[in-house]
């Protein structure tokens, strides 16, 4: 329990810390661009890292109560299956629902679902490395 604990709290402070890097670099600022008219001045940082540590602990047991059923016979590879898995219905999902209604930027969709996959498989082999439910 000591271990899922401290592992939620590391991934939900990497997930702030990964949504920081993709979304504030200078490349992320030209594609994200298109979102300016709407995007939000100021952000409620509390409540951000509120959400990311919830995402942490949430996504920590999901993987926990999956882990038996995902493929590969190590935990690396169940968290890379687990982080694809995520990928595909938190990042992919939404990214093709935005190109089918909205007019945005093919690079900018290209740039999310690339920097949404890497922010996966950095959470998905964290959680493989370091989390397996209990015997």
């Amino acid at each position: 329990m000591l271990r899922y604990i401290l592992v939620s709290i590391a991934s939900g402070i990497l997930f702030g810390i990964l949504d920081g890097l993709i979304n504030a670099n200078p490349l992320a600022q030209k594609l994200l661009a298109v979102y300016q008219p709407i995007a939000k001045t100021k952000l409620n940082l509390p409540a951000g890292i509120a959400i990311d540590l919830a995402y942490g602990f949430i996504l920590a047991g999901i993987f926990l109560l999956l882990y038996r059923s995902l493929p590969g016979d190590s935990g690396l590879v169940k968290g890379i299956s687990f982080a694809l898995l995520v990928w595909f219905f938190r990042v992919a999902m939404s990214v093709i629902s935005s190109w089918m209604t909205f007019e945005i930027p093919q690079g900018t969709l290209l740039y999310q679902l690339l920097a949404g996959l890497g922010e996966q498989l950095v959470l998905g082999i964290l959680y493989g490395l370091t989390l397996k439910p209990a015997a």
